[in-house]
């Protein structure tokens, strides 16, 4: 099958979201311009990386005199469900984020997982990793944002990640509604 590459420039909405109840929820990327929509399935650890490092990318641009907000709040944090239909287009293997510094542009890049991807949480690449591997044939969803909205972005998609599970307070462990066997209570139900 032939590579499809899904550029999005600057698109009406491109947010993280999750369906399904907390425990058992599936993760996808959704980006959305007019009637073009693309949904991709991304695990939750590479939802926090992505959130977590689009936020370290646009501190230190920020300190190198770019126009980008200090914090989140107050920007148009986008809260509202994923659109449907979802059709999911592929599982996320590797991501990239690239600052463009011709236009003050995010460009993120998620790209099909392949037989090589083993590893969701060593799967985020960095301007050098995009570039080597433009030879790649796995599918590719690229969107380019500015600064402001890939803060929202960033700030949407770790809230979406909090909003799971609350933590044993004596592990840290996810806890399920019907507890869990908790290895700092020596293996008794919490």
């Amino acid at each position: 099958m032939a590579r499809r590459v899904f550029n999005f420039d600057n698109p009406d909405r491109f947010v993280a979201g999750t369906v399904g109840v907390p425990g058992n929820r599936t993760f996808y990327l959704q980006a959305r311009d007019g009637d073009r929509i693309i949904s991709v399935v991304i695990e939750k650890v590479q939802v926090t990386l992505l959130a977590e490092r689009l936020t370290q990318l646009l501190a230190e641009v920020r300190e190198r005199g770019a126009d980008v907000p200090d914090d989140p709040i107050g920007l148009d944090v986008d809260s509202a469900p994923l659109d449907e239909p979802i059709n999911d287009a592929f599982r996320v293997g590797t991501m990239a984020i690239v600052w463009d510094g011709e236009d003050e542009s995010i460009v993120v890049e998620a790209r099909a997982m392949t037989e090589d991807d083993d590893d969701p949480s060593a799967a985020m690449a960095t301007d050098e990793d995009a570039e080597a591997d433009e030879d790649d044939e796995s599918d590719v969803v690229r969107v380019s944002l500015t600064p402001r909205r890939a803060l929202a972005f960033a700030k949407r998609a770790l809230d979406v990640v909090a909003a799971g599970r609350p933590p044993c307070p004596f592990c840290g462990q996810p806890l399920n509604p019907e507890g869990h066997i908790c290895a700092r209570r020596n293996g008794f139900m919490h």
